[in-house]
């Protein structure tokens, strides 16, 4: 694994994903507030600033999640498609630094995207009068791009061994189940049946708790988790990122092209 040819691969990649207007999302994003400030004050009443705060830090993920998934699991089947990789193998480039290095420049340009919209929802509300805890929303962020990391290596694992259109369809189903993996896990407890209970624990532990990066609740009120949970969050998201990138290298290596 070199750094240097891993990081090449990042710089790359974080070129094509911009080349590819990724970054008009921005531009929607504002549109969405613009509409949001202008609308939720006249239906809600004498709570539209908790709405106004949470709806941009949904906005953002919502947005960024879309972006992860559908650039992600196209991020290697692109590469088979069009024969590039053909180029790529006899060159000394090993496939773990070519999925290490797509997996670093989706996630380059993922953060570049939540810095910009961050700017843009915090300028709004500084416009619009309304007070926000700074850091809270900041630590948000962080803890967002860690789930964003996540899930681009769920999309890179999918990529490797099947098609876009069902990479997508699986990563969104892991993104759904994963933040209510936890509900899962006390549905099949209510449920008082073992197999479905079996199931709903299997579920649990398999698909990754999406639910640790969910700072939303406490940002919108100021409030700051406890740190040992928050480095134990952390620590989660990157195991599980480096575990499933680990899968897509082996996984990847064993393919023939």
């Amino acid at each position: 694994m070199n750094p240097i040819r891993v990081l090449t691969i990042a710089k790359n990649g974080f070129q094509e994903v911009v080349r590819d207007r990724i970054l008009y999302f921005i531009g929607f994003f504002s549109l969405i507030l613009i509409l949001a400030q202008r609308i939720i004050p006249e239906i809600a009443a004498g709570t539209d600033e908790k709405i106004l705060l949470d709806f941009g830090i949904g906005a953002i993920e919502i947005l960024t999640v879309v972006i992860a998934i559908f650039v992600g699991t196209a991020l290697i089947n692109k590469e088979i498609e069009k024969r590039t990789l053909l180029m790529l193998i006899p060159k000394p480039i090993s496939k773990a630094e070519l999925i290490v290095g797509k997996h670093l420049g989706l996630l380059a340009v993922l953060s570049v995207t939540i810095t910009i919209m961050m700017g843009i929802y915090l300028g709004m509300l500084s416009f619009s009068g309304i007070e926000y805890p700074l850091f809270p929303l900041i630590l948000t962020a962080v803890y967002l791009l860690i789930q964003l990391a996540l899930i681009i290596a769920v999309t890179i694992l999918f990529g490797v061994f099947t098609s876009s259109i069902l990479a997508t369809l699986l990563s969104f189903g892991v993104y759904l189940m994963g933040n209510f993996s936890q509900d899962l896990l006390e549905l099949g407890e209510l449920s008082k049946n073992p197999s479905i209970e079996s199931l709903t624990t299997g579920l649990y532990l398999v698909l990754p708790d999406l639910s640790q990066f969910n700072l939303k609740n406490e940002a919108v009120y100021g409030l700051l988790p406890n740190q040992g949970d928050l480095i134990a969050h952390a620590l989660y998201g990157l195991l599980y990122t480096t575990l499933l990138l680990v899968i897509s290298i082996t996984v990847f290596s064993q393919k023939e092209f």
